[in-house]
């Protein structure tokens, strides 16, 4: 899964590298709890954390061995929204992909707007009502370490079904597609420059009425088992027990706001 997060070839200081529009760059959390969240994601991840933009309020980066690999930001008190990983696609020019989503029936909740020298950033929400950003790099290129243990390794799209909402993803981020053939598995690879970047999954029924359309970041990991146990003790909870994944072995869990993520590890 890790040549998800490949790149168009500049790397800057810190290992990251300037990715294809499309691609997933970066993977953000906001949270009501800062610092709480900081110590739930620092022990099963192994994460340190140093201040980033707070163009939205307060906003820190999370550092493996040095480099960047994610972000959680502290949501406003009096704001209700679901508490969730969210990825942030790559865009040589945010304002006009911004301008894409919305002419494709989709929405834009914030922005774009400069999130100081790092780049240039904006919410969006797809049809189906999952939300995604939209990341135009400066300073910032993204994750600057992929698909090591602690890392981010592959972001999936889980919806209704596919076919509506591939063709809005094809049209502002203009993926080419390649779908499953089954006739009781709905899933389509989107792809970039001919190499898979992420996944939207039709879970019809199944997809969490609380939750609605979303997307699902997965966190690679050494042995799941061991690192849901370590979710449990550290306040969160299992979603999906763990077990054998397309990609490897997995397990759905939950911190202790209730953000959901996956965590794997990949077959070699």
């Amino acid at each position: 899964m890790t040549e998800a997060w490949g790149s168009t070839g500049q790397r800057d200081g810190l290992g990251a590298v300037r990715r294809a529009p499309g691609t997933p760059t970066w993977v953000s959390l906001m949270a009501h709890g800062l610092a709480a969240t900081q110590e739930f994601y620092g022990a099963l991840f192994g994460w340190e954390f140093r201040p980033g933009p707070e163009q939205l309020g307060p906003y820190v980066r999370a550092l493996l061995d040095g480099h960047e690999v994610a972000g959680i930001g502290q949501l406003p008190p009096d704001h209700h929204l679901p508490i969730a990983w969210t990825p942030y696609l790559a865009s040589d020019d945010v304002d006009a992909t911004a301008e894409a989503v919305r002419h494709c029936c989709g929405t834009i909740g914030v922005g774009p707007l400069d999130a100081g020298p790092a780049g240039r950033m904006a919410i969006a929400v797809d049809p189906a009502g999952a939300v995604f950003g939209i990341w135009q790099a400066a300073e910032h290129l993204g994750a600057a370490l992929v698909g090591e243990p602690g890392t981010p390794a592959w972001n999936e799209l889980l919806t209704p079904e596919t076919a509506g909402v591939v063709k809005f993803y094809q049209a502002v981020f203009g993926y080419t597609e390649e779908a499953v053939v089954s006739a009781d598995f709905d899933y389509v690879t989107l792809q970039v420059e001919g190499r898979p970047v992420a996944a939207v999954h039709g879970v019809g029924q199944a997809l969490p009425r609380d939750r609605g359309a979303h997307w699902m970041t997965y966190f690679e990991v050494a042995d799941v088992d061991e690192s849901v146990e370590r979710v449990i003790e550290l306040g969160g909870h299992v979603v999906k027990p763990a077990r054998a994944g397309s990609h490897g072995r997995v397990a759905t869990v939950a911190d202790p706001e209730g953000a959901v993520f996956t965590l794997v590890h990949s077959e070699s």
